[in-house]
């Protein structure tokens, strides 16, 4: 049997009673198809870089699974046919990691600010990326051709 990492991203208006019981029945798919589950991470509700199905928001779960390609397959096709996924992902993997995924560390670590280094969003000075020329209004450059072109003709 194949290791895999398996991440899910089910709807925004799903409690978290609904998300552990699609954590189980996909469970039961992969345990029916001769896998087993190791770690499930359920990493919260989380905003999206972009609109999935009318979605802003959406929930992150992580399982570790230990099994054939048959049962991944199937528990791929459910997911596929449920209006409560948004999107999945699963990763060939040739160990599992040990301990908390690098999402479960990284909320961890969010009251220490010192060890990240300088904050961008203060104002030390001006922005390296800013042209310190005159500021010009979108309409500046057609008009100005057209003030140029209406001099010439005369």
């Amino acid at each position: 049997m194949a290791l895999y990492e398996h991440v899910f991203l089910a709807r925004q208006d799903l409690s978290p009673q609904q998300i552990d019981a699609l954590v189980e029945q996909y469970k039961g798919v992969i345990e029916n198809g001769g896998g087993s589950i190791g770690r499930v991470e359920t990493w919260g509700l989380k905003s999206l870089a972009y609109r999935i199905k009318k979605n802003r928001k959406a929930y992150f779960t992580l399982m570790d699974l230990d099994a054939p390609a048959e049962a991944v397959k199937e528990m791929e096709r459910q997911m596929g046919l449920s209006e409560d996924i948004l999107r999945f992902m699963t990763v060939r993997v040739d160990a599992h990691e040990e301990g908390p995924s690098a999402m479960m560390q990284r909320r961890d670590d969010r009251g220490r600010r010192d060890d990240r280094g300088p904050r961008r969003d203060r104002d030390d000075g001006p922005r390296r990326d800013r042209d310190d020329g005159p500021r010009r209004d979108r309409d500046d450059g057609p008009r100005r051709q057209r003030e140029s072109s209406e001099g010439t003709q005369q």
